[in-house]
């Protein structure tokens, strides 16, 4: 089992339309820790971790995001473990 975590940067029609909450959705059915959080320049923040395969299901969740939303861009990249337990909203 390989352990990874993921910091992403989603930014397009992202807010207002239950971004947050249908990521925290997926995290949670995935297996996944972490968070999500709107930023203030209009994109969501979303730091994942756990298995590799599981943080490659969501970054393509991510791509596509709840049907109210339009995603314009996801941006991936490596993050250090915070040793979170769970999948929040900040």
């Amino acid at each position: 089992m390989s352990i990874r975590c993921i910091r992403c940067y989603v930014s397009g029609k992202v807010q207002g339309v239950f971004y947050r909450a249908s990521t925290r959705k997926q995290a949670i059915r995935l297996g996944l820790c972490g968070y999500v959080r709107n930023l203030p320049d209009g994109r969501v923040e979303v730091l994942a971790c756990g298995e590799t395969r599981a943080i490659d299901a969501l970054v393509v969740w991510l791509r596509r995001g709840p049907s109210q939303s339009r995603v314009t861009a996801v941006e991936v990249e490596s993050a250090a473990d915070p040793n979170i337990q769970g999948f929040d909203i900040v």
